[in-house]
């Protein structure tokens, strides 16, 4: 038996569509939230490496380490959380443009960001992340998806001491009365 081009094409894209007990609306939905998560981590994960390259002053090696091991763990949370879309049959991020156009996070690409503004700055970021994590989670639970919402659990827990982190340490970098 042969198939022409467009009946390859078509089994390809429907072997994309893992099964799941989850209805179509409810995976396509969670994806959604899934995937906007991810393009959240990336950018984070981006700026806490740009800072973590540019981070000087006094403090400069207990920041330096610090984000660099915070850039770590918000990559480490990329994977696991695209592949969750993908486990509910839907498709994640494919492009650098689909991330910027899906994040709520801004990037900073300015020349100098002093070490107190680059704390405060990831420290909203962690913020803002986690409240999409926890509304993530309410969507996970109108959709009976406990998978997602455990993952979510996990990740707004890490995020959630990033912050603690990142507040204590701006208070170290605070010394000139920001």
């Amino acid at each position: 038996m042969s198939m022409n081009v467009a009946e390859s094409r078509d089994t390809e894209r429907a072997s994309l569509n893992t099964p799941s007990d989850l209805s179509p609306e409810a995976t396509a939905t969670l994806a959604e939230r899934i995937n906007r998560l991810v393009a959240d981590a990336y950018v984070l994960y981006l700026k806490t490496k740009n800072f973590h390259w540019h981070v000087s002053g006094p403090n400069f090696r207990d920041f330096h380490e610090m984000l660099d091991d915070q850039s770590s763990e918000i990559l480490e949370s990329i994977d696991p959380l695209a592949e969750r879309a993908r486990k509910l049959g839907q498709p994640t991020l494919r492009s650098l443009g689909q991330i910027l156009e899906l994040t709520a996070l801004t990037e900073n690409e300015k020349d100098f960001v002093s070490p107190y503004e680059m704390l405060v700055e990831l420290m909203n970021d962690n913020i803002a992340i986690a409240k999409s994590m926890r509304e993530a989670h309410g969507v996970c639970d109108d959709w009976d998806d406990v998978a997602t919402a455990s993952l979510l659990e996990q990740y707004i827990d890490a995020t959630e001491k990033r912050t603690w982190f990142l507040f204590e340490a701006a208070r170290a970098a605070d010394s000139g009365g920001h």
